[in-house]
């Protein structure tokens, strides 16, 4: 979250700043709750210091019994002026986990995803002869995939991989892991499951209809969405030396989502899942080195999708399509040849101190002092947004899908095709 002086002193900024983002926030009640906070805040210290004071003065006085009436009644003031303290705190933090963090003034400015920034395009897209098909076409004709015993299981937009299916994404996992390790990251494997704290900490919704996440009924647990959630978690109420950072971490888990309101939008097949597999890049920075890091995850995610040979696009994402904890934002997109469209397969956040003030994660610089860190985030790989990706790609008019050559050593097929 932002610190509380900044909005305070910044107010036309931030409320700016939410309006470009198409986020509501109530900066009246966060100004009014916060004097009101001020203003009880020093009244218990003040009744604190005149009980302090009594209790020198009453050791010589000839009244005493004077000043003990007056420490009752301060104690019983101070006591119900606690009480109204304790009962603002949440609703002024409910109030400031609302407010977006502020935006890299290179990020565009825009209302919808048409007003993303394209940077480049890298690869070629395939020029085929033939009709090309979807990728969930291809993938149940091929045998890699039963959406009807998935959702016969579990419900929709849930769904078993099967053989080559299987092998794939166990490929892709291996072939993101296998990049990341020789770029200094530790591979990481989360809990499936974080507390709400964690979940609200990195900037998830919370519980309501709103909600992206599966909660627990009954306990503080929710199924996590993505790895982030749980890297940022890691180090929460710690303090990191300072020779700790920069520190790479890459995490594999399942991740779990409602896409709640999204059914009319790539409903079909596994572009959105409310279950998929993910290595996820997570650095812990110094406040200073963030920026050079976000490059650097967005420099790794290009290279990973070079090396599968997929034709893709880079966008600098626009205000509105920055998510809660954002500084900046780039995705990368995938030609999808069946739909002669661009379509999201990772993306990449700054989201500068915002995570770590939310989980009080710290490092203590090398004069003495503690700093919140800073925390970046990017997808290596999404596997049903990568099997997406392939399979549109390295199609081929009988039907049959290719594997891309860095995929081999762990699927030793060079070709997928249909089984009798």
């Amino acid at each position: 979250m932002l610190d509380l002086n900044y909005i305070l002193e910044h107010k036309q900024e931030t409320a700016e700043n939410a309006q470009n983002r198409g986020i509501k926030i109530n900066l009246e009640k966060i100004e009014n709750l916060a004097l009101e906070r001020k203003t009880l805040i020093s009244e218990i210290d003040e009744n604190r210091r005149r009980q302090k004071e009594i209790s020198t003065l009453i050791v010589e006085a000839e009244n005493k019994q004077d000043l003990i009436s007056e420490a009752k009644d301060l104690k019983n003031q101070i006591a119900i002026l606690e009480k109204k303290l304790a009962a603002l705190e949440p609703e002024l933090k409910a109030e400031l986990l609302s407010v977006p963090n502020i935006t890299h003034p290179d990020a565009p400015i825009g209302k919808s995803e048409e007003d993303n920034k394209v940077l480049e395009e890298i690869g070629q897209k395939p020029n085929f002869d033939f009709k090309p098909k979807n990728y969930s076409d291809l993938m149940e004709d091929l045998g890699l995939i039963d959406f009807e015993r998935g959702a016969k299981v579990a419900g929709q937009k849930f769904y078993y991989l099967v053989g080559d299916g299987a092998m794939l994404e166990f490929a892709l996992i291996n072939y993101a892991m296998e990049v990341l390790q020789k770029e200094g990251f530790t591979p990481y494997i989360t809990p499936d499951l974080a507390q709400d704290k964690i979940i609200e900490g990195a900037g998830f919704a919370p519980r309501g209809p709103e909600a992206q996440i599966y909660y627990i009924e009954g306990m503080p647990l929710g199924l996590i969405a993505t790895a982030e959630i749980n890297l940022v978690g890691l180090h929460a109420d710690e303090i990191l030396k300072s020779d700790d950072l920069p520190k790479k971490l890459a995490g594999f888990s399942h991740c779990f989502r409602r896409e709640a309101g999204t059914y009319g939008k790539q409903s079909k097949g596994i572009y959105r899942v409310h279950q998929f597999s993910k290595v996820e890049m997570f650095i812990y920075a110094k406040p200073g080195d963030s920026d050079k890091w976000h490059k650097k995850v967005l420099e790794i995610e290009k290279k990973i999708f070079q090396g599968l040979g997929v034709p893709f696009r880079v966008v600098d994402c626009c205000t509105v399509e920055l998510a809660l904890p954002a500084y900046r934002k780039f995705d990368l997109e995938a030609w999808l040849p069946s739909e002669q469209k661009w379509g999201e397969i990772t993306s990449t956040t700054n989201a500068t101190d915002f995570q770590a003030r939310r989980v009080n994660a710290k490092y203590r610089t090398k004069d003495g002092k503690t700093e919140f860190v800073h925390m970046v985030n990017g997808t290596a790989i999404a596997v049903s947004r990568a099997l997406v990706a392939i399979m549109e790609n390295y199609q081929k008019s009988d039907g049959s899908v290719e594997v891309p050559k860095v995929l081999q050593k762990w699927l030793p097929k060079k070709v997928i095709v249909k089984k009798d």
